[in-house]
């Protein structure tokens, strides 16, 4: 089992993640929504497409632009689409 933790708070866990490029991408219905806020942040990888970001909060405190997801990936990456991944001082352990 995999799990996405930052401030003692589980966001992520499952036994289903997908691991690409180091970085473990957790099923959607496994991540805890209610600490995740939308972002407008969007950046694009030359193979998986267009990532989109949520910001992490955890008792009022925000980590910007810590976790994101390919809601329309390439078809090089379609086994990650709307998978979670998690980054800025999340530990997935």
């Amino acid at each position: 089992m995999v799990k996405a933790v930052w401030h003692n708070i589980v966001l992520a866990e499952s036994d289903k993640t997908i691991e690409l490029e180091g970085n473990h991408y957790f099923p959607s219905d496994s991540v805890n929504r209610k600490f995740l806020k939308k972002s407008d942040a969007q950046s694009t990888c030359p193979w998986k497409g267009q990532a989109h970001y949520f910001h992490i909060v955890v008792d009022g405190e925000v980590n910007k632009d810590a976790a994101w997801y390919y809601p329309n990936p390439s078809e090089k990456a379609k086994q990650i689409k709307d998978y979670v991944a998690f980054w800025k001082g999340v530990k997935v352990l």
